[in-house]
């Protein structure tokens, strides 16, 4: 085989070997066609509605912060928006509907007076979710979630039971309502399990937030020589006068330590975050249903928060008991017996009440002073 046969046999098989290659780059399947762009769900809108300011403390100041944790949570699955100081009558129903009107797709209303408003709106709207706090009234779409504000009243009581030097405990009360007369009844009752002499003294203000009232009741009860109080109302307003008079007093739905500090024995404070990531889970995750949801200590819904460094140790360890009592359920606020101011049986020994029971409370306990207020 000469050289020049080899050299033209080995083009000869180059050009083959480049032909068969073309051949082969022809037969390649084509590129995959670009997936099509997944439409994003659209987030879930939400709206709150507040009686009051939102402040820097107080019910609706908890409430959003509720709000606010609760969307952190969720991120971009969820927006929210807030109206505050809503009038608890007509306009509620006005500002409902208006939210609705907006494309919120579940509304929360944060005062036992926007109830009835959420019944009418609610009906009108079936595809919308309506949660209401503190309330008793349910429909498909609509439902009621409530924390056990008594049980941080009875947490009070104990710490007041055991500071009180004249065994005179004053308490300013917004509305005649069950929600608020349990919480008066439990305060003193938590007073009585430490200190048997303690009576309360009460003022009705019918208001949720009007500090310059909440202030006139405080020191009317204070010149009546009570000196520790508790306040049903949302402003600092009762702390703040307890502070001036040199007497005692407790931060309500929230923190309000840095308010009065010299006065300040610790805080009712609510955690409305755990029941907010709820309801969110639930709608996101289409199981929401119609119930009502009432939550304590246990279940972190309220506690008893900054107590004050100079309780004496002996009210810090009643203080644990009855809430370590709360949660493990060792510890009920309305067990029998109780018998109200006038010396009748409510509670037979032993009993422990029932929601229903709690649920229609018109009187007061053996201790606090006073009728209720007509109309109950």
């Amino acid at each position: 085989m000469t050289r020049s046969f080899t050299r033209k046999l080995a083009l000869g098989a180059a050009v083959l070997a480049a032909t068969l290659a073309a051949c082969a780059k022809k037969e390649e399947a084509p590129p995959a066609p670009a997936a099509a762009p997944v439409a994003k769900a659209e987030p879930l809108k939400a709206a709150f509605v507040y009686v009051g300011p939102v402040g820097d403390a107080g019910w609706s100041f908890s409430h959003d912060l509720g709000r606010r944790n609760a969307l952190a949570r969720f991120g971009d699955k969820v927006t929210t928006t807030f109206v505050e100081k809503v009038p608890e009558g007509p306009d509620a129903e006005r500002v409902i509907r208006d939210l609705v009107a907006q494309g919120n797709k579940v509304v929360f209303a944060t005062s036992f007076g926007f109830m009835d408003a959420m019944v009418k709106v609610s009906k009108d709207h079936p595809d919308v979710y309506f949660e209401h706090a503190t309330g008793y009234k349910t429909a498909e779409n609509l439902r009621v979630y409530e924390a056990r504000f008594y049980e941080g009243a009875y947490l009070a009581g104990v710490v007041a039971g055991k500071m009180t030097k004249t065994n005179s405990l004053g308490f300013v009360a917004s509305f005649p309502i069950p929600e608020v007369l349990r919480n008066i009844n439990a305060f003193t009752l938590g007073a009585q399990s430490v200190n048997p002499k303690v009576k309360t003294r009460v003022v009705w203000i019918n208001s949720w937030f009007d500090p310059p009232k909440e202030t006139e009741a405080a020191q009317s009860l204070l010149n009546q020589g009570a000196d520790v109080l508790l306040q049903n109302t949302d402003s600092t307003a009762v702390l703040q006068a307890a502070e001036r008079n040199g007497k005692f007093a407790f931060g309500w739905d929230s923190d309000m330590s840095a308010f009065a500090p010299k006065a300040h024995l610790g805080s009712v404070a609510l955690n409305w975050t755990v029941y907010y990531e709820k309801s969110f889970a639930e709608i996101l995750e289409k199981r929401w249903k119609t119930e009502v949801t009432k939550w304590g200590v246990k279940e972190g819904m309220l506690d008893f928060v900054k107590p004050a460094a100079f309780l004496p140790e002996e009210a810090k360890m009643a203080l644990e008991a009855a809430r370590d009592g709360l949660k493990t359920g060792t510890v009920a606020v309305f067990k029998g017996p109780i018998v109200d101011n006038t010396g009748k049986e409510v509670l037979a020994k032993d009993a422990v009440a029932d929601d229903a029971w709690k649920g229609a409370i018109n009187f007061y306990v053996k201790g606090v002073e006073g009728k209720v207020p007509s109309g109950m």
